[in-house]
Order: structure tokens, then sequence, then C-alpha cells
């Protein structure tokens, strides 16, 4: 048996170190994101909330969540804004107190901490990893066709979904379910906050990797 943090050889039989993160995901990093937007269509709804967060690796090879990154995100010009979609959320895009920034400075923002964070854990693309990820990856793409940045860190069709892994798992597929079956605490009246989904689902993923990790060293 290997003790955590020890050497593995990947398919061409160099010794890797399955504690480092660029390792465990074949020069991938899982960045965790979920959106809160004014519907279901990527392509005429608004992105309302953007939330990132980082993910790390310590020396037993154990994933944990770390930093968050969240922005509220002005609706973007002629965006639909379905109300049934805002009831469900309880965001208010007019509110005076929201401190929305525009979507192109919003995606801005989160793409440098991430290409910070690409650097510092020497991968060489993001992966998105999100709770029906589809819906949060195309709505992150059409917001980045639509504000034309160049620089995205994330692949844009691959994800990990956290769906489909706590299905897996826990035999559970509803957010809150899965958080509790994972024996996650679940706040109900947090729900539908990007950045509280966003946390809870990076809970979920790092315990569903780390729950695999003696399937991962002894391959």
């Amino acid at each position: 048996m290997r003790e955590p943090g020890s050497d593995i050889q990947d398919a061409s039989g160099h010794q890797q170190d399955i504690a480092q993160i660029s390792n465990r995901f074949r020069g991938f990093l899982p960045v965790v994101v979920d959106v809160e937007t004014g519907g279901f269509n990527a392509q005429t709804d608004a992105l309302l909330e953007i939330a990132a967060v980082l993910v790390r690796m310590d020396d037993s090879g154990t994933l944990s969540p770390a930093e968050t990154y969240r922005f509220h995100v002005k609706p973007f010009p002629g965006a639909n804004l379905d109300p049934n979609s805002l009831a469900v959320t309880g965001i208010n895009p007019d509110h005076p107190l929201r401190p929305a920034i525009d979507e192109r400075d919003a995606l801005q923002r989160v793409f440098r901490e991430v290409r910070r964070e690409l650097r510092a854990q020497n991968c060489s693309r993001a992966i998105l990893v999100g709770h029906n990820a589809f819906f949060d990856l195309q709505f992150l793409n059409a917001a980045v066709e639509r504000t034309a940045i160049k620089r995205n860190p994330f692949h844009p069709f691959s994800s990990f979904d956290t769906v489909t892994l706590a299905g897996l798992a826990y035999g559970q597929t509803v957010l809150a379910r899965a958080a509790e079956a994972a024996g996650i605490e679940w706040d109900a009246s947090q729900a539908h906050s990007a950045a509280y989904d966003a946390e809870i689902t990076a809970r979920l993923f790092c315990g569903v990797v780390n729950r695999c990790r003696g399937l991962y060293r002894g391959r």
C-alpha cells in the first residue's frame, strides 16, 4: 500500500506526486462555479451573479475548498429577466444597494484569480465544476462571447458535474439532498445565492474526490 503523498507512475512510467492537484487531474484545475440568472436561456437571459470557489490539495492528497470570489452582475443591455426566475433567486436587479458591476468586469475579475491559481498550481487549464454544470458553463461561455473576452481560462466544453458524482457516491442528485447525504449542513435560506451554492458544491465535489482517493492510488 502506498503512503499518502507518495509517488505513482503515470502512463509513460514516470513518477509523479499524487498530492499535486495538477497530476491528480491531468493538468486541469477544478474550479467550482455557480451562476444565478434571469432565466434559462444563456443567449438572451441575464447573468446576475457569479461565484467561483478554488480548491486546493494538501500534502496527503486531501482536496478542500479554498477562497470564494463572488460578484453581483448588471444585466447586459436588452437582457431578459424572467419574473419566475427572479422569484426563485430573490434577486432584485434594480435594488439601489445591490453592488453590481458590468458583466465584463465580473468575468475578468474571476478569470484573473483563476489564472493566478493556474500558475501557482502548475496547471494548464481550468475545468468548471458545477451542480448541473452544463447550465453554468453555457452561461459562462455566452457571457465570454458577448463581452469579447479573449483569454478564457476555462475549458470550453469539459466539466465535472456534481449531479452525476453525487448520484454515484450518495444516491442523491438534488443539491440539498446530496449535501445532507454527504454530511454537509444545508441552510435553505441561503440557497440560490451564487456564493452559497458554489461553496456547498465545492464541499460536495471535494468529498467525492476524497472518497475516491484510494481508487486513484490503486489504479
